[in-house]
């Protein structure tokens, strides 16, 4: 198994480790309810050195990105970033990633995963003129999140972050070096990603712990990341989304761009939009005791199977179990009721519109 720059630390505050991905990473510290709650009401940190940077470069660096995205990178600024799946020629989710927009390049954050696939992927489709550098091993990745974030990012940094808007970065320097300090956040809460060179790593992780303390950040690991998200209700690759699944039924519709002139897929996605297609995917809170899990059976109420859960957990925010899940499409409606499979018993659910938090 890899390590990241930060293992030892993990060790040294008592985290639980397992592999995933290919490195040995934190899983959890004091207990997935009590980091979870922590990131709700105050500051978490996370290790996310196992994800994958990519970078494009040269004149040709913007008509690769967009040949390969569904979304339009057209539209960043510099200092903007975008969302956007990554679809195979039938319009099948490859990886659904992070495109930033530097000066003179983007930088493409992909799923840990997903990294060795998207690597393949991205180098076999590049177009003329572009370069391509595989930055992964060269920065670490902590993220900081919750709402004390904020007051605890601009302590460590020095600097102030009031107006730096959802989806757009910076490049503040740290002890001499540039960092790369962007505000997105897979949790739901507010929150900051600092990409930084390895050696960097130690020394900032122990300064977010001696300066939060006041701010009552605790370390957190993949386990309460995993809650914090279905929460938000973010898919997860390999549960909610894989190549299996296209973005139109995983309701990622936003971020698809089918007036494009062309990107991977679009020929696929533009023919399902037109036809329809028979299944979606849908969160729905339990209305009947028990939790879901990946892979249990969705029913009508009549018996009828009509899906799979993708995701689901008891949320430590709602106190309440929630999933995620594809049914037939006709079930797919918000306070549509249905059944999940618990266990060879139906319990009941309810289907929901937005996000599980308000």
């Amino acid at each position: 198994m890899k390590q990241t720059p930060l293992t030892a630390k993990h060790k040294a505050l008592g985290a639980r480790m397992v592999e995933y991905a290919g490195f040995e990473m934190p899983v959890q510290y004091s207990g997935v309810l009590e980091e979870h709650l922590t990131v709700r009401s105050k500051v978490g940190i996370f290790d996310l050195t196992h994800m994958g940077e990519f970078e494009l470069r040269g004149p040709g660096a913007l008509v690769t990105v967009n040949h390969l995205i569904t979304n339009d990178a057209a539209r960043l600024k510099e200092g903007e970033i975008l969302y956007s799946p990554l679809t195979s020629e039938d319009g099948g989710i490859i990886d659904d990633i992070l495109v930033y927009r530097r000066a003179e390049s983007f930088l493409l954050v992909v799923n840990a995963a997903n990294a060795a696939k998207d690597l393949a992927w991205i180098q076999s489709h590049l177009l003329p003129d572009t370069e391509f550098l595989d930055r992964s091993d060269e920065l670490t990745l902590i993220a900081v999140q919750g709402p004390q974030s904020e007051p605890l990012m601009e302590e460590v940094l020095g600097l102030s972050l009031h107006d730096l808007k959802s989806y757009h970065f910076v490049e503040p320097s740290y002890q001499g070096e540039v960092l790369l300090l962007s505000r997105t956040g897979y949790t739901g809460e507010d929150g900051f990603e600092l990409y930084l060179p390895n050696f960097l790593a130690e020394t900032l992780w122990d300064e977010f712990l001696a300066k939060g303390e006041k701010y009552g950040v605790k370390p957190i690991g993949l386990g309460a990341r995993d809650s914090l998200r279905l929460e938000a209700r973010m898919p997860l690759y390999g549960n909610d989304i894989d190549e299996y699944t296209s973005p139109l039924e995983a309701g990622l519709q936003r971020f698809v761009k089918l007036d494009k002139d062309f990107f991977i897929g679009i020929d696929a996605l533009r023919r399902l939009k037109q036809e329809g297609f028979p299944r979606k995917l849908v969160a729905f809170t339990m209305v009947d005791k028990g939790i879901p899990r990946h892979g249990y059976s969705i029913l009508n109420l009549q018996g009828k199977e009509i899906g799979a859960v993708t995701s689901g957990t008891h949320s430590p925010t709602l106190d309440h179990p929630i999933g995620m899940g594809y049914v037939d499409v006709a079930y797919a409606k918000a306070d549509t009721e249905i059944q999940i499979e618990i266990r060879k018993r139906l319990a009941k659910a309810r289907v929901i519109k937005g996000r599980f938090l308000s």
